[in-house]
């Protein structure tokens, strides 16, 4: 079965840090750019750091540079959000995204971070 996973959310305070874990099953990991996006309460949804299949290419929203941190652990099939310095405007519902060309879109279910101020 074609899934992702993800798990490591929760409540934080303002300031704090979380890591999210995103675990891949069902498909050829290795071969597909994994991303994180988020979508806070009555806003769309948005990209927050992309990493290449080998981890070669690491992308970030401004927001976020220098605060967050993606990587993957290909072995683990396992792609992760290390998230620092969190801010109240950040709490939202975080999803795991799967990429590759020529191949349909795998997300997960998403799950809540809510940072409290």
């Amino acid at each position: 079965q074609v899934q992702l996973v993800e798990s490591g959310g929760g409540l934080v305070q303002a300031g704090g840090s979380l890591t999210l874990s995103c675990a891949a099953s069902g498909f050829t990991f290795g071969s597909y750019d994994l991303s994180w996006y988020r979508q806070a309460p009555g806003k769309e949804r948005e990209l927050v750091a992309t990493i290449s299949s080998t981890g070669g290419s690491i992308n970030y929203a401004d927001s976020v540079k220098g605060r967050f941190t993606i990587y993957r652990d290909n072995s683990k099939k396992t792609v992760y959000l290390q998230m620092n310095s969190l801010k109240p405007e950040e709490t939202a519902v975080y999803y795991c995204n799967a990429r590759r060309r020529y191949y349909s879109d795998i997300w997960g279910k998403g799950i809540l971070v809510t940072v409290s101020s």
